[in-house]
């Protein structure tokens, strides 16, 4: 299997499938999925979350949980495929930036160097500029939900507005929030209006 027919199918599954982690995972041992680019999405599963917030886990196991989640509400996005590859994307970045400082397991700028590795990633499949770019900014912007909620420096409103689509942050980052164990649905909710709420001030 070349690496774009690979490419095509985690699309249409993307699309597709209620629950998209049944290939993923699927596909897990596939000699072509440990191999560049997508050996940047399969090093997830040996990236730690502090158990804190991840309880599931792993960012692989994380993502596809924010995958299935996405799945069910991807009919409200603008873009399906642009919403779907941004959660699968979502935490590209975590490899690179995941530390243990104290005791803690920090991943700090995790979304900004997703940004740039989701654009190297989807570079090598398509030369659909407006796609990678739009994909690329739902990764850049998808922790502001808590950046803005909590009020912090690191909230950048004016640039997310003029880069990307509150709205679309909205979901990602509710499927984000849902994707992990012990969720609580009905916060998550609240907080994702609080969020649009401050935005649209």
């Amino acid at each position: 299997m070349t690496n774009q027919t690979l490419y095509n199918e985690i699309c249409h599954h993307l699309i597709y499938d209620d629950k998209p982690s049944e290939f993923l995972n699927n596909i897990y041992g596939n000699p072509s999925f440990s191999s560049y680019p997508f050996d940047m999405i399969k090093n997830t599963a040996k990236t730690n979350q502090s158990p804190i917030y991840h309880a599931e886990g792993n960012v692989w196991n994380h993502t596809m949980m924010v995958v299935d989640e996405a799945a069910k509400v991807k009919e409200k996005s603008k873009n399906q495929l642009v919403f779907m590859w941004s959660a699968l994307l979502h935490d590209i970045g975590k490899p690179q930036t995941t530390r243990i400082k104290k005791g803690k397991i920090t991943s700090y700028n995790h979304d900004k160097v997703g940004a740039v590795l989701s654009k190297e990633f989807l570079s090598n499949f398509t030369q659909d500029e407006i796609f990678i770019n739009d994909v690329s900014q739902l990764v850049k912007y998808h922790m502001q939900i808590l950046f803005v909620i909590k009020g912090l420096s690191y909230s950048n409103i004016k640039g997310m507005k003029q880069d990307t689509d509150i709205e679309e942050i909205a979901l990602l980052g509710l499927c984000d929030r849902l994707g992990r164990a012990g969720s609580n649905e009905s916060q998550e909710i609240k907080n994702i209006k609080t969020f649009l709420n401050i935005c649209k001030k």
